[in-house]
């Protein structure tokens, strides 16, 4: 969950009294930023989809999914940002489980949901042939495809649910992680991380666009450059915001299996932890920038919903200036 780095790292006696008062500030800070920029962009997705959702295919159905993802990992951080505030929660048992349910299905389901969106886009130029023969049954595979991605999400969200814990130290509420005794548990939930977060996304993404790239370069299309640009923006996007929250990750793991086993390294570990999760979290304020406002089908939806607006407000400051000047006129005196 956000603050996982501090929650999870904290077992041992050093006093990491400077971090605590570093994350009071500093994290309510940029995730409110975040928040701010990923809410907009996200729900402006979420807006052009339902109003135009007849104009959508099924990779239209994935960004679909994927900027509901980014909001609903969004939503959780206003509950994280307060938790880091005041260290306590104070939202109760119930809460604390929706909470954490809502953050990992966010977490896993933007990453899940950009790995579907690449696997589509690599069938549908790869394989064009095989990919045009079930064309017809695009709609209902998408939504299978879909809720298969939500399933997985949920899947890989069931270890943290299950050990999270509800509990009152020292008359201050906490909402955390509590694994059961012994390394197991913490290195395998450290290695889901990993490989479900950082390996599987990356490679797919440099292996299906490796392939994608010569096959539109080889095309006539004037705006294969552009095409291809976008290609490698999403790796290198992708790489840049998730590898340092991976690395830290990675050696927070290698902490717990004994290594790197010093007082300092702890409270390393815990100030990296907050830089990087917060780089990491911003990517889904990027993701509709990427996937979607790029496009030039959805920024003419989006120009013509603006529009709409537009002309919908001048319409009523129009009516309204009309309605107070009729009456003006009919409660003016009488002039005899």
């Amino acid at each position: 969950m956000a603050n996982q780095g501090n929650n999870l790292t904290n077992y041992t006696p050093c006093s990491n009294t400077k971090e605590k008062d570093f994350s009071r500030i500093f994290l309510p800070t940029f995730y409110s930023i975040v928040i701010l920029v990923g809410f907009l962009g996200n729900s402006l997705v979420v807006c052009v989809m339902v109003k135009y959702h007849k104009k959508f295919k099924t990779s239209d159905l994935c960004l679909f999914n994927l900027a509901v993802s980014d909001l609903i990992f969004l939503i959780s951080l206003l509950f994280w940002a307060h938790y880091s505030t005041i260290n306590e929660w104070i939202f109760g048992s119930f809460m604390c489980h929706a909470v954490t349910l809502l953050y990992m299905m966010g977490f896993y389901g933007s990453i899940f949901f950009m790995i579907l969106m690449t696997i589509e886009r690599y069938t549908s130029i790869v394989h064009a042939s095989k990919f045009l023969s079930i064309k017809q049954r695009s709609v209902r595979t998408g939504i299978a495809l879909v809720l298969f991605m939500w399933a997985l999400s949920l899947g890989a969200s069931v270890p943290t649910i299950i050990f999270l814990q509800f509990k009152n130290n020292s008359n201050v509420s906490q909402c955390r992680v509590d694994y059961p005794e012994g390394k197991e548990w913490k290195v395998i939930s450290y290695i889901e991380l990993n490989i479900l977060g950082l390996i599987i996304p990356l490679s797919l993404m440099v292996f299906c666009y490796s392939r994608i790239i010569p096959i539109v370069m080889s095309t006539e299309s004037q705006g294969k450059y552009k095409s291809v640009k976008l290609m490698v923006v999403l790796i290198i996007v992708f790489f840049i915001f998730w590898t340092p929250y991976n690395i830290v990750i990675f050696m927070t793991c290698l902490h717990h299996l004994d290594y790197m086993q010093s007082c300092q390294w702890n409270l390393d570990l815990q100030m990296a932890m907050q830089w990087v999760e917060t780089i990491a979290f911003s990517h889904c304020s990027l993701n509709p920038i990427i996937y979607a406002l790029v496009g030039q089908k959805f920024k003419y939806l989006f120009l013509r919903i603006l529009k709409e607006f537009v002309c919908f407000k001048r319409w009523t400051t129009v009516e309204s200036h009309s309605l107070e000047r009729m009456t003006i006129r009919n409660t003016r005196p009488t002039v005899i």
